[in-house]
């Protein structure tokens, strides 16, 4: 169970400094990546990102709504060395709907200010990932694969001591 808790803690961590990640989607067979600017939502379980509809992006998420989104923690000590890890998150998206279009839309505001006038475009839209499982490298031999029902569970035993 600790070892649940310090990958949580680190999954945490990665979403309090990391603004930004690459999301991979798929179109027509054809694997395509953007940059985006994200913001963590509901702990780990959901990342929210603002994107044109008229985009590769966004017909490729219309049409196969699955996604890998890779996030960088980002410390190097020198050229060959790093004390960093990589997190990649797998899930589903989904459109923000009215309902909570306003609550999100100020929430991915407050991460990022500067995108006030692309989100207020009508071509733009804000798009939920529903991460269902989180992988996370430290090193080439340090691969760790987690599901979110893992983590939750992590979060109750952690509440439980």
């Amino acid at each position: 169970m600790s070892n649940l808790v310090a990958v949580r803690k680190y999954i945490e961590e990665i979403f309090k400094t990391s603004r930004f990640a690459v999301l991979a989607t798929e179109g027509d067979g054809q694997p395509h990546a953007s940059f985006i600017a994200i913001t963590p939502m509901d702990s780990y379980r959901a990342l929210i990102f603002a994107t044109y509809r008229n985009t590769r992006k966004y017909s490729n998420l219309t049409r196969n709504g699955k996604v890998a989104l890779l996030v960088e923690s980002g410390k190097y000590l020198n050229q060959t060395q790093q004390d960093s890890f990589v997190l990649t998150a797998f899930g589903h998206v989904e459109e923000i709907g009215i309902a909570d279009r306003e609550f999100v839309f100020n929430k991915h505001l407050e991460w990022h200010p500067d995108l006030l006038a692309f989100m207020q475009t009508e071509d733009c839209t804000l798009v939920r990932i529903k991460v269902d499982t989180y992988q996370i490298v430290r090193g080439i031999d340090d691969v760790e694969w987690w599901t979110i029902a893992d983590l939750d569970e992590a979060e109750e035993g952690d509440r439980g001591n």
